[in-house]
């Protein structure tokens, strides 16, 4: 069979099915053409400062207020610090976040959430003991999730437990980001 070329496929009908090949079929795309349909929307944001004098052993939303990039302007670094996709689909979700619990301070736990639609969808909580460790750790959390593509939206919260004082969210190591893996 030849090489077909065309600038454009559609359906005979209005919101038609176009279907090229059959089920084990493989379509390979040739060298440099890129799938557009999948890895966007993507975002990656970071803290451009730290979060100092959190509230001990309190859930906050981490501000990521500067962003690395964001395909289609879909997270909000300024004011709910949130990432809403236009496009429907499952999404990769990840973050890192710093904790750190002042010099004279330990830190004795350290839990890390990703909300969707304002309740936690996963969490991690990692536990140091009663002597606590000195007073930084990165906690790393990923999640996959379906969002709708139009009210759906993922935030990232993050809390401390220290032995005294506040709890601060350190801009270095810390950052939010997401991609589309799939309808």
């Amino acid at each position: 069979m030849g090489t077909i070329k065309t600038t454009n496929i559609e359906p005979i009908a209005d919101n038609g099915t176009v279907t090229l090949g059959s089920s084990g079929d493989t379509f390979t795309l040739g060298s440099g053409v890129v799938q557009s349909n999948l890895m966007y929307p993507a975002f990656e944001a970071i803290m451009s400062a730290d979060m100092t004098g959190q509230t001990d052993n309190t859930t906050i939303k981490v501000q990521f207020d500067s962003e690395n990039f964001d395909t289609d302007s879909c997270y909000d670094s300024s004011t709910n610090y949130r990432f809403t996709p236009t496009v429907g689909g499952k999404y990769y979700i990840y973050s890192n976040v710093r904790v750190d619990s002042g010099t004279a301070d330990r830190l004795l736990n350290y839990q890390s959430f990703i909300y969707k639609n304002g309740s936690a969808l996963t969490n991690i909580r990692e536990n140091f003991g009663a002597s606590g460790i000195s007073f930084r750790h990165t906690g790393s959390i990923f999640a996959t999730t379906t969002l709708n593509g139009t009210s759906d939206y993922i935030e990232i919260y993050a809390k401390g437990d220290v032995t005294s004082g506040s709890v601060n969210f350190k801009s270095a190591s810390s950052i939010f980001g997401a991609y589309r893996i799939g309808s």
